[in-house]
């Protein structure tokens, strides 16, 4: 398959399974209203979600098609770490508007497991840690493009 096929279609199925926990984990609402909901508050977390996952599967089948040696397992790892990091953090942000209702039930966990302080800060800090996320998405998916340059790089000198 094309690898910019593939890296979109990656990237919209990051965004739909976003969308559908969403609409799970939101009873109360109707789902066009938790999902008008979750645009307003984190759309640019949904679509720089998106894209980075997009991207990090371009890249694989772009290092693969050229026959680089990316150890793709670790690297799409680290990426799929900050892709779910990324949305847990992000769906806090929503509880206030009756959105994720699950995750309060979640949330009461947090206290016993990492203590209150730590949990007040995850909570209260949950948009910036979300962002941060992203950059870790962005982060490997710029390691992953470092190492096809070191790849080409020695496949030039390697054939001269």
């Amino acid at each position: 398959m094309n690898p910019i096929i593939k890296g979109g279609l990656f990237g919209m199925l990051a965004i739909t399974v976003y969308l559908l926990v969403v609409i799970v984990t939101t009873p109360a609402l109707l789902p066009q209203n938790a999902i008008k909901a979750v645009f307003i508050l984190n759309s640019p977390i949904i679509i720089g979600t998106g894209m980075g996952v997009g991207l990090q599967i371009y890249l694989a089948e772009y290092g693969k098609k050229m026959g680089c040696n990316l150890k793709i397992k670790r690297t799409l790892g680290g990426n799929s770490g900050g892709t779910v990091v990324t949305s847990f953090f992000s769906f806090f942000s929503l509880i206030p508007l009756g959105c994720c209702g699950w995750w309060l039930y979640a949330i009461s966990f947090l206290p016993s497991i990492f203590g209150s302080g730590f949990s007040a800060v995850l909570i209260n800090y949950s948009q910036p840690l979300a962002y941060l996320g992203l950059v870790v998405i962005f982060s490997f998916n710029g390691l992953t493009i470092l190492k096809i340059m070191n790849e080409k790089k020695k496949h030039n000198l390697q054939y001269k």
